[in-house]
């Protein structure tokens, strides 16, 4: 079925998409005009038959004139810059030169007493003709100098997508080999001391931490929702290694869950607090991580009971290797500017990292094609 005027489709669809059409539309509706007024121009004297005439020859050669000119200019644009504008040049004077002896014949025939082509009448029309093709070549060459730039920018703008969706999958990547290389690590030392029913629960449970990290693509954004849960699926393997002495808390805004955030972005600072707080100290520490909407902002912090930053002991990277570096990273990829990255500390008093985003439900468009 042929598209009608209330296909949406065909109203949506950018002019210059099928440039062949548009050529056509254009062409057709710039020497409609050019007819229009040169005939508004010629009965405006006196009303005749021969002055309708006359306007009409002269836009129905303007019109096979340039199909002529923009078949060349296609050619002389794959041509070296300086060869094709010379050729430009000079395909311009010589349609000029036709165009002016073609009206002035055309007039003598029509209005003159005996009909004949003069000097003083070419150059009576050289003038109008040379504006007319002029303007038309100018307009031609503008229309594919802007399609050019258009299409440039497309392709730009395809390929820092791609530049943005490869750096981001790299600093994703550089977050999963020190974890896992600490869980099977801990998985071999269970199996060494015949604790095979604690190693297979490790196991099951990495297993489990892994296809749900591994479901979503590195670029992915996730709710705050899922998350939380990938926090917890690793917290419960750490919790095989540190029992009680660690102490994980949850203090999530119900109105928040939904906000979307770069996939596994908690995950290394959890595992910081494990590092610098858990582990060093005999009695363990908390961690919490809590997250609050306020207006249109998520505000979510990560923190610890540990000893805090201690000049003697500083934090200088996360347990990853990877340093907070990452994290600011990957949170300027997803957000831009639009972000808050802050550290606070107290020694002997605990450890926080505070991050406020914007709340956003849907997921950044990140398309490459």
């Amino acid at each position: 079925m042929p598209p009608t005027l209330k296909d949406p489709g065909l109203l949506s669809r950018p002019f210059f998409e099928d440039k062949g059409r548009a050529f056509w539309m254009l062409q057709a509706a710039g020497w409609s005009g050019y007819l229009l007024l040169r005939t508004v121009s010629s009965i405006s004297n006196t009303m005749s038959v021969e002055n309708i005439i006359v306007p009409i020859i002269e836009s129905i050669v303007g019109y096979c004139l340039t199909l002529l000119l923009s078949a060349l200019y296609g050619y002389y644009r794959r041509l070296p810059r300086i060869t094709g504008i010379l050729l430009t040049l000079a395909t311009l004077a010589a349609a000029t030169l036709i165009y002016a002896v073609l009206d002035a014949f055309t007039f003598s025939l029509i209005k003159a007493v005996e009909p004949g082509i003069s000097l003083s009448l070419v150059l009576a029309t050289l003038f109008l003709n040379f504006t007319v093709l002029a303007g038309w070549s100018a307009l031609y060459f503008g229309i594919n100098f802007y399609l050019i730039v258009e299409q440039q920018i497309d392709q730009m703008q395809i390929l820092e997508n791609q530049a943005s969706s490869a750096q981001l999958a790299m600093l994703r990547y550089q977050l999963n080999p020190h974890f896992l290389f600490n869980t099977l690590n801990s998985i071999s030392t269970l199996v060494l001391l015949k604790q095979t029913e604690r190693a297979n629960i490790m196991l099951s449970r990495l297993s489990s931490f892994l296809r749900y990290t591994l479901a979503n693509q590195p670029t992915a954004h996730v709710t705050l929702a899922q998350e939380v849960e990938t926090l917890q699926l690793y917290l419960e393997i750490e919790k095989m290694r540190f029992d009680e002495r660690m102490r994980a808390h949850f203090d999530i805004d119900p109105r928040c869950a939904k906000a979307r955030l770069p996939s596994l972005l908690l995950q290394p600072l959890v595992e910081n607090a494990i590092k610098y707080a858990v582990t060093p100290q005999e009695e363990g520490a908390d961690i919490t991580v809590t997250a609050r909407l306020a207006g249109e902002r998520v505000q979510i912090a990560v923190s610890d009971t540990g000893p805090g930053l201690i000049e003697s002991k500083p934090r200088p990277t996360l347990s990853t290797g990877v340093g907070l570096t990452n994290i600011r990273e990957r949170l300027a990829q997803a957000f831009g500017p639009d972000h808050r990255f802050e550290t606070r500390t107290n020694p002997g008093q605990g450890f926080s990292v505070e991050i406020e985003i914007p709340f956003q439900l849907e997921e950044p468009n990140r398309e490459a094609a």
